[in-house]
């Protein structure tokens, strides 16, 4: 990618994301990171070298304090994205992790957390979709192509355990979206890709229960260890490189294929 592309990353505040941005920034492009934590963004930008606020600073990271179901925030980190140059690619990483059962001890599953998860997981990620294609549709050619989109499912997406309807279904949107985006897209040289990664050292993995991460160490194939957030980070930077990835959804887990989870309790 050129010095002046500009990628947008949602949920590049921590994790995946912040792996991806880091990524991105040494190999040129300016990553905009959009996510809900101001702290948490200004403490991204300190380890990427940028600053908080619309503008990039001399081709470094900027942080938009922003929501992906909220188009206006996702419109202005879109606008921050195109300040410093062009939009060639977006990333997005954003989304919450939830269990719970659907008949619990508690009683059933709470319908508005249900809402809640497939809205922040799978209608944000088609918000940020939605509003990024039309500014990259009106891009010039680079090579064969405007721009790339890169979203994120999960392994739960194809084997969702006890307690993950909500998360399960909210990936598995994502995973089914994939294709028919990129066919709609080719038109605009556009190409759209999921990545579903496996057990990954993210922050999230430390509301775990050590229980639940032990039985979940059981299925580790090989590598037997948890992925690497630059791990995932350097299999989208293969994406946004090789333009005959499109259409797929990749899976990287270390040939993990998830257990039931029924020998946990609720």
């Amino acid at each position: 990618m050129s010095p002046t592309t500009t990628a947008l990353v949602t949920g590049g505040t921590s994790g995946l994301g912040l792996a991806v941005a880091a990524r991105l920034l040494a190999s040129g492009t300016v990553p905009v990171l959009l996510g809900r934590d101001g702290e948490r963004g200004r403490a991204a930008l300190e380890s990427l070298g940028g600053r908080a606020g619309p503008e990039p600073l001399d081709g470094r990271a900027v942080f938009v304090q922003g929501d992906v179901t909220r188009p206006d925030d996702v419109t202005a980190a879109l606008d921050a994205a195109e300040r410093h140059g062009t939009l060639r690619a977006v990333v997005n990483c954003a989304g919450v992790p939830h269990a719970e059962r659907v008949a619990g001890r508690s009683g059933p599953h709470s319908l508005d957390r249900f809402a809640e998860v497939v809205t922040a997981n799978l209608v944000g990620t088609f918000n940020v979709v939605r509003l990024a294609a039309v500014r990259m549709a009106a891009n010039e050619p680079a090579g064969e192509e405007r721009g790339v989109i890169v979203n994120t499912a999960s392994l739960a997406a194809f084997e969702g355990q006890v307690g993950q309807a909500a998360y399960a279904a909210s990936k598995g949107g994502v995973v089914a979206m994939t294709l028919p985006l990129a066919r709609e897209l080719a038109g605009s040289l556009i190409r759209v890709v999921t990545v579903a990664p496996g057990f990954f050292a993210t922050p999230a993995v430390a509301t775990v229960p050590a229980a639940a991460r032990a039985e979940l160490d059981r299925d580790l194939v090989h590598p037997r260890r948890w992925g690497d957030p630059d791990d995932f980070a350097a299999l989208v930077a293969h994406v946004l490189d090789n333009p005959m990835i499109n259409g797929e959804t990749i899976r990287v887990d270390g040939a993990v294929r998830m257990s039931s989870g029924l020998r946990r309790r609720a």
